[in-house]
């Protein structure tokens, strides 16, 4: 291994919560269950971010941070910030991951999710490439923002969450099943 070559920094965005930076060392993680995360990238610049957001829209006004929790909220916060630090609507580029159905019997959240998120980026007129959304697994999520760079990872009931995905809290064998949103 070359001794010069940085050690890449992981980040963890939670639910409610965005991160911007334009670092070639920071790699923004998450992990999604009906949960969105848009990973937004401005390919002339090299600056990037990643949010999570847990519903699409409230309908009534919230107070304090529970606004932080929905994707209309974050949406804004996220490309606000990426506007302010120089990138262009031209230039940016989105992937979005997760809104997965992984409570069966109760309404697809997951799918409304990803629909509001695509049905935003057409309404800002912002560049969709892809991501993966849908099915019935949550999914653990790496982005670059730097250059763009997006992998995910599902997360099956006999395979664990990478170790390299932090934080993923243990749970002890004998609790039963677990959902992750």
């Amino acid at each position: 291994m070359n001794p010069q070559a940085a050690q890449l920094v992981q980040r963890h965005v939670v639910q409610g919560d965005y991160e911007v930076t334009d670092d070639p060392d920071v790699v923004l993680t998450t992990v999604l269950g009906s949960c969105v995360a848009c990973c937004v990238h401005d390919t002339a610049i090299g600056i990037g971010g990643m949010n999570h957001f847990l519903l699409p829209d409230t309908v009534n006004e919230v107070s304090g941070s529970e606004h932080r929790r929905y994707g209309v909220h974050l949406m804004e916060l996220l490309l606000n910030e990426l506007y302010k630090r120089g990138a262009r609507r031209e230039t940016i580029e989105v992937k979005i991951f997760g809104g997965a159905n992984v409570v069966k019997g109760l309404s697809d959240i997951g799918a409304q999710n990803a629909e509001f998120a695509k049905q935003f980026l057409a309404s800002e007129d912002l560049k969709y490439v892809g991501g993966h959304v849908g099915g019935d697994k949550a999914r653990c999520v790496q982005f670059w923002p730097a250059s763009g760079r997006a992998r995910q990872r599902l997360v099956t009931s006999d395979a664990a969450p990478p170790n390299t995905m932090k934080p993923v809290p243990s749970v002890p064998e004998n609790v039963g099943d677990v959902e992750l949103f």
